[in-house]
């Protein structure tokens, strides 16, 4: 990370007596303390687990594969990757939705038990707001089965929160070719979002050739104050989408121009979460936003059918 703090530098004349009349001026330096030490780093080799798991029938049996109940005192860099910047690394910027933050990897940290993805109003190298993205690449990716997590959402105008999946090869090409799953997205909740959310997929060719299907469903309590399951079961022919184990969207119907269905959701993909700031979705946070605003998450869990 950047150095934010610009070094301030201020003369302090002193004047003091040498043998008589003369007087001496001192310069003193005053420097500002050292930034933080980050506490998230990326290691440079991490093992990739692929858990390709028995599909879930609807209520059916399930068995636990893998989770991050956040328990630690800190989040496992061999489990998490740390995202920084503004996608501009990736020739992507604004992430591709014209999004106004800079991603901090120390914007994600655990806190009672729970993932604690800050956004702030702050500047950073040309960007007004900081927020924080992880994503298991790399690390952990699944095929199937059941993924799930416990959240409570962000509240405020021109905020973006997502829990999703992105291909971990990208076998069928650029996006949206090899496919999105997102398991829960919100807009604006708490201001003009309401208590709504949304699941959606994303397929067909690269962009500007995608396509994409979902549905929105509104949520009985507070999305904001409460925490909610968000979850998808996913098999070789169907994703349906429950919160609190209400199931409130089916998708059996997809494509990609690289393969015959059912690609591209016929790989291994992993998983993501963070917090947008503006962008095409929500628009930009408005006066009556409040920063800084927090999203808590307090597990993810991936099952297999048995």
């Amino acid at each position: 990370m950047e150095n934010r703090l610009a070094v301030i530098v201020t003369f302090l004349l002193v004047s003091a007596c040498s043998g008589g009349n003369k007087s001496v001026t001192t310069p003193v330096v005053m420097l500002p303390p050292p930034p933080p030490v980050e506490v998230n780093v990326n290691v440079s080799n991490p093992v990739l687990t692929v858990a390709d798991n028995t599909p879930i029938s609807p209520g059916g049996e399930r068995s636990l594969v893998w989770s991050d109940e956040f328990d630690a005192a800190q989040l496992d860099p061999n489990v998490w990757f740390f995202e920084s910047g503004d996608g501009s690394q990736y020739g992507n910027a604004g992430w591709g939705n014209n999004e106004l933050q800079w991603y901090l990897h120390d914007n994600a940290r655990l806190s009672n038990g729970a993932l604690v993805i800050t956004a702030r109003k702050e500047s950073v190298n040309g960007k007004t707001f900081t927020s924080g993205r992880i994503s298991t690449v790399s690390r952990f990716a699944f095929r199937y089965g059941r993924i799930e997590a416990r959240i409570r959402l962000p509240t405020g105008q021109g905020l973006w929160p997502a829990f999703w999946l992105f291909p971990q090869d990208k076998a069928y090409g650029p996006w949206a070719a090899s496919g999105e799953v997102d398991v829960v997205e919100a807009v604006n909740s708490g201001a003009a979002g309401g208590n709504t959310v949304f699941g959606t997929i994303h397929y067909g060719g690269a962009w500007p050739s995608n396509l994409s299907a979902g549905n929105e469903y509104l949520v009985a309590t507070d999305v904001t104050t409460d925490f909610h399951v968000y979850a998808l079961e996913w098999d070789q022919n169907e994703m349906r989408w429950y919160v609190d184990d209400i199931l409130y969207s089916v998708q059996n119907t997809w494509s990609t121009t690289s393969a015959d269905f059912p690609a591209p959701f016929d790989k291994p993909f992993y998983i993501l979460l963070n917090v947008a700031v503006g962008g095409d979705f929500p628009g930009a946070p408005s006066a009556s936003t409040v920063f800084p605003v927090t999203m808590e998450v307090d597990y993810v869990r991936v099952y297999s059918g048995n």
